[in-house]
């Protein structure tokens, strides 16, 4: 049996996957689109097919998030449409590799590759944060309307044309395209919304305060997601059985995600994710290998790393949010047992 164009079994599969990519993206913040391309590259679907495809459901869920920090004010739309030239571009100098990287036949391994190192640097990164975080639990929070040094430095620097931002603030031209153009060439090239460069860049290279980064990456990501959907459905190569079958599950595990934001503290949890990403890169690193070796019990490998520590880190979330309301259940009911 066939549907939406694919069998009963890859339409669970991608449902399911698109659940738990939903719970991070309501959870993190960011949308995990970084582990759709692989896993559909894993899967055997040619590259151009796995970057078209999770484009379109970067798109998807993109405007869903960018719709929620919009009504508390968190998006800045100006910023946002500066940077969209960059980013149109940099989708095209991106797609333009990959189909470049297809016609010598290196496109899988190409950007296979990629992901090994950028999934095992990010993973890298939340780690060192996590850990950062247990070492300064004493510290004094930060102002969230503060920007990181890096920021103030470079804003210091009057490089016209000048750029005055919502906030109130000034960015270069310069500054902002750079961080677009630069962003979108990722995007295009391995079929993420960006949100894991984006968001940073904003924060600590142009300056906007934390909350609104957030807000405008997203923003950002609905760009991305609607340029390089639509340059590669041009081409034909979004498979809408996918993209389709993903939106499904992550509709209903992006609500579960932000709701667990009221129950779960992140830093609990952002170690799990850092070792899911590890995990991940090694998982997308054997099925490299099961193309170069000719071993297909590795690609099976791969894919129980890459689905498998997806549905641990899930289950951990789900683990935390759990005992938490548990815990608050037992200290409300405390009082009423020794009032009487």
């Amino acid at each position: 049996m066939v549907v939406l164009g694919l069998t009963i079994e890859l339409l669970i599969l991608f449902v399911a996957f698109g659940f738990m990519v939903g719970v991070f993206f309501g959870f993190f913040g960011m949308g995990g689109s970084f582990l759709v391309t692989p896993a559909l590259l894993i899967l055997g679907y040619p590259a151009p097919v796995a970057i078209g495809s999770s484009m379109a459901f970067v798109f998807g869920t993109a405007i869903i998030a960018t719709m929620k920090h919009h009504d508390v004010g968190q998006v800045d739309y100006k910023l946002g449409a500066l940077m969209f030239v960059g980013i149109a571009l940099g989708i095209e100098a991106g797609k333009m590799g990959v189909y470049f990287l297809e016609t010598l036949g290196q496109a899988e391994i190409v950007v296979g590759t990629a992901y090994v190192l950028l999934l095992g640097a990010i993973g890298a990164l939340f780690l060192r944060s996590a850990l950062a975080a247990e070492d300064n639990d004493d510290d004094e929070p930060k102002d969230e309307d503060d920007i990181p040094e890096i920021a103030k430095t470079i804003k210091s620097y009057n490089i016209p044309p000048m750029v005055t931002l919502t906030d109130g603030s000034k960015a270069s031209m310069w500054t902002i395209s750079g961080v677009g153009g630069g962003v979108g060439v990722v995007s295009g090239f391995l079929g993420v919304g960006g949100g894991f460069l984006r968001m940073p860049a904003i924060y600590y290279l142009i300056g906007v305060p934390l909350a609104a980064a957030v807000g405008t990456s997203l923003f950002g990501a609905l760009m991305s997601g609607a340029v390089g959907s639509f340059t590669y459905g041009l081409d034909g190569v979004v498979d809408l059985g996918i993209v389709t079958a993903l939106l499904a599950g992550s509709a209903l595990g992006a609500r579960i995600g932000s709701a667990s934001t009221a129950y779960v503290d992140e830093d609990d949890v952002t170690i799990y994710f850092g070792i899911m990403l590890i995990l991940a890169s090694i998982g997308v690193a054997f099925g490299e290998l099961s193309n170069w070796l000719n071993m297909p019990v590795l690609n099976r490998v791969s894919f129980v790393l890459l689905v498998g520590s997806s549905a641990f880190v899930t289950v951990v979330i789900f683990y935390y949010a759990i005992k938490s309301v548990r815990t608050n259940e037992h200290r409300a009911a405390a009082p009423a047992g020794g009032g009487e």
